[in-house]
């Protein structure tokens, strides 16, 4: 099985991206658009999470399909972007209609990225309404990944964290795209090395192609944390999307978010941790009109797991680096 064309969870067909930052800030919102609206689901294993309108895409509640999904930094102060999106959405005609108005539905996740060396002293009113605004009009097939979007200030135990994204065909014809804004307590990392827990899973040496260390390090299994940087307990979150062509229902959606989690396991350790608000919205477009019997679906789950994992290892290899960055970016370390 092969990537996509782009690598990135723009193969998935009605899917776009935008990502809006501040650089002087060290935080950033990433906007993914539905173009028609796609069925949704979330599920969230981490223990700190920050969300906004989750609850309507359990698969007993009525709405059915969202306009978009919002990723923002800024912590609780981030779940502002929303309302910007929703602006640029309401602009743009979309939402679900009700009467006479339509109310775009775009569920929102944030990450704690406040103690990442960027100036916070933003005034009265925090900038993530209009970097939400911004990031949906850049909406785009093709976007940057690394330190950009939600993925500016991101970190983790031993490298900068960034936002991640990749994709695969399998052989059915479905296509599995994954996003990722990585913002890990643990790592990504094995032990003091620059070799990938997602190793196993790369395509074409998409981060770095260096495998697995061979041998293990004596310390691959010891737990790495941010709070081992002298940084907050609290200063957490991986929060991500999956997403497929394919047609589902909100609980079949909802099953493949739940197998997405798996590649969060195989890429970072420790993760789902009390001090993570690890969480994963899962996208289906239904662009390739195909429904899957029992056993494409396990495939697919298998494929969102990979496909994530491989989302998470891009988004540590494409940080840059930056001023007063507490944690060297994997790129600027030999």
């Amino acid at each position: 099985m092969l990537p996509g064309p782009r690598n990135l969870i723009t193969d998935v067909a009605g899917l776009s991206v935008g990502n809006a930052e501040d650089h002087r800030l060290k935080s950033g919102v990433t906007a993914i658009v539905c173009d028609p609206p796609a069925t949704a689901a979330v599920q969230v294993l981490g223990g700190a999470p920050g969300t906004r309108e989750t609850d309507l895409l359990e698969p007993h509640n009525t709405v059915q399909t969202v306009d978009g999904i919002i990723l923002s930094g800024g912590s609780a102060f981030g779940l502002d972007a929303a309302s910007g999106a929703q602006a640029a959405l309401r602009e743009m005609g979309r939402g679900f209609v009700i009467g006479p108005h339509r109310v775009p539905i775009v569920p929102t996740a944030i990450l704690f990225d406040l103690i990442n060396g960027g100036d916070k002293d933003w005034g009265q009113f925090p900038p993530y309404r209009e970097l939400g605004y911004e990031a949906v009009q850049k909406a785009d097939a093709d976007f940057a990944t690394g330190s950009v979007g939600a993925g500016t200030g991101a970190l983790t135990a031993t490298f900068k964290g960034g936002l991640g994204s990749a994709s695969i065909v399998l052989p059915n014809g479905i296509t599995v795209g994954a996003l990722v804004a990585v913002n890990a307590l643990g790592s990504a990392t094995v032990g003091s090395t620059r070799h990938f827990w997602a190793a196993p899973h790369e395509k074409q040496d998409e981060f770095g192609g260096l495998g697995l260390p061979h041998p293990m390090p004596a310390n691959a299994s010891e737990v790495r944390t941010k709070m081992g940087a002298n940084l907050s307990a609290a200063a957490n979150t991986t929060i991500a999307v999956i997403a497929t062509d394919a047609v589902l229902t909100k609980a079949e959606a909802k099953r493949l978010a739940i197998a997405a989690h798996d590649g969060f396991s195989r890429a970072i350790w420790p993760a789902h941790t009390p001090l993570d608000g690890d969480l994963i919205f899962a996208l289906a477009t239904g662009a390739s009109g195909r429904t899957l019997e029992l056993a494409d679906f396990l495939e697919l789950g298998a494929a969102a797991a990979a496909t994530m994992a491989r989302a998470i290892a891009r988004g540590v290899h494409d940080a840059t680096p930056a001023e007063n960055d507490p944690v060297p970016s994997w790129s600027s370390r030999d």
